[in-house]
């Protein structure tokens, strides 16, 4: 994975209006305390997700139970919100491709079909539950805590229509991920024999996409997690180092809070340029904006910080948001996620008589189309002085997609630091659950 963040400088940009070297300097004057704090934390038991690279009983056990009742089914049914939810689609779009439950058996290697069902709309459960067939289903039920309100209610409902279908052997078909210890998931499991995986009890849900949240989903669809967990070493072995300039996360993450806290850049934009990466971008948009948007700081005080994720794909968003991005206001940075080899590519053939205007695109290809529209509009962003970086992965393998998704999360940890907040609570969405609850038990609401 390449990190280029030439173009966040103000010497790279027209009006230099980046971050001059001073700033940089004083990131780099700061990172010993912050690399400091991290590793301190990390003793203590919050950064729990940079454990995820190893995990070797876990991958066993997922192996085994992938190999073994996973290959009785033909159709996966994933529950689960936010974190529970986000990080398997952002892995089966990534490295199955977006329309992986439209090919036929045999295109798939005969690996089940995937389906995410990270909402309680009843028009999509409706849906989902009339076209698959709950004799063939296996039906991973996500939660940490075990009470999800969100999540708990699909799986009465999906409970339901399993045993209308199956009777006493809808137990079966069903498989938890949840705490190893406590929560109504785990006890369930218990009393009903229900098969049960854990989610390590320092991993945040919106961190959990390379612990068994992800993996499980991801082995039963045929993808090597062994390679996820090998590119997620790959990533931590890059933050094994105390020079700022040769840390990814940190300095990523350091020069997102210098454009926000130091010149008003207070949304980042995540643009993808890969229809398989596009998911990546939702994920994204989750961890930073929930690990980041703070009343308070770690000390207590009131300080209301945060930067705005958004989520964007090229070359579509070029005819949406890069007006935007160009000419609106100065408060954006942009970073493309690209890729360097896509694996396959489409010859843009040629033909006799072609307008002068369209016949400089023959004897190309759609892929070096999309990257000239990448390198074209980060050209465009700097002319118009406005802050871009780029992170390139080498390919779209599982090793690949695992180094990026520990890039983002060491860069969200390290960004936590650099704010000053705890990257690991969420307070604003736990009120919410509170009075989601008093709602549901008010007299007379349907």
């Amino acid at each position: 994975m390449r990190v280029d963040h030439h173009r966040m400088l103000d010497h790279a940009l027209v009006g230099g209006t980046g971050l001059d070297p001073r700033q940089v300097e004083a990131l780099a004057a700061r990172f010993p305390a912050v690399r400091a704090e991290v590793r301190r934390r990390t003793g203590e038991g919050e950064y729990g997700f940079t454990a995820l690279g190893g995990q070797e009983a876990a991958v066993a056990e997922i192996t085994r139970f992938a190999e073994g009742v996973g290959q009785a089914h033909d159709h996966v049914l994933v529950l689960g919100i936010g974190g529970s939810a986000l990080g398997t689609r952002a892995v089966l779009e990534a490295l199955r491709g977006p329309g992986w439950n439209e090919l036929d058996d045999e295109a798939r290697e005969f690996w089940p079909r995937l389906t995410v069902l990270d909402n309680v709309d009843p028009t999509s459960v409706a849906a989902a539950l009339r076209r698959i067939d709950p004799r063939r289903v296996l039906v991973n039920v996500v939660s940490k805590s075990g009470g999800t309100a969100e999540t708990m209610a699909q799986y009465l409902v999906v409970r339901a229509w399993l045993e209308e279908a199956l009777g006493s052997g809808a137990t079966r078909h069903l498989v938890f991920t949840t705490d190893p210890e406590r929560g109504a998931l785990r006890e369930l499991a218990r009393r009903e024999g229900i098969a049960a995986l854990a989610v390590p009890p320092a991993v945040g849900g919106r961190y959990s996409v390379l612990s068994p949240v992800g993996l499980l989903p991801a082995a039963l669809v045929g993808v090597r997690i062994e390679d996820l967990l090998r590119g997620a070493r790959r990533a931590l072995a890059a933050a094994d180092t105390d020079e700022f300039t040769a840390h990814p996360a940190a300095l990523w993450s350091g020069l997102q809070w210098a454009a926000d806290t130091g010149l008003g850049r207070h949304i980042h934009v995540l643009m993808a340029y890969s229809d398989r990466l596009r998911a990546v971008g939702d994920w994204f948009c989750q961890l930073w904006a929930e690990s980041l948007g703070k009343r308070v700081n770690r000390e207590g005080a009131v300080v209301h910080v945060g930067p705005t994720p958004l989520a964007a794909v090229g070359a579509v968003d070029q005819h949406s948001l890069v007006q935007l991005l160009v000419e609106g206001p100065l408060d954006k940075t942009v970073t493309f996620l690209g890729v360097a080899d896509h694996g396959e590519d489409v010859a843009i053939p040629g033909r006799d008589g072609l307008p002068a205007e369209l016949a400089y695109l023959a004897g190309h290809t759609l892929g070096g189309l999309l990257r000239a529209e990448r390198e074209a509009t980060a050209e465009a962003l700097a002319r118009a002085g406005r802050m871009s970086c780029l992170v390139e992965l080498a390919d779209l393998s599982a090793e690949s997609v695992g180094e990026a998704l520990m890039f983002f999360q060491l860069a969200t940890g390290y960004a936590g630091a650099w704010y000053g907040v705890d990257p690991f609570d969420q307070p604003g969405v736990e009120l919410g659950k509170r009075l989601t609850y008093a709602a549901m038990r008010r007299p007379g609401f349907v």
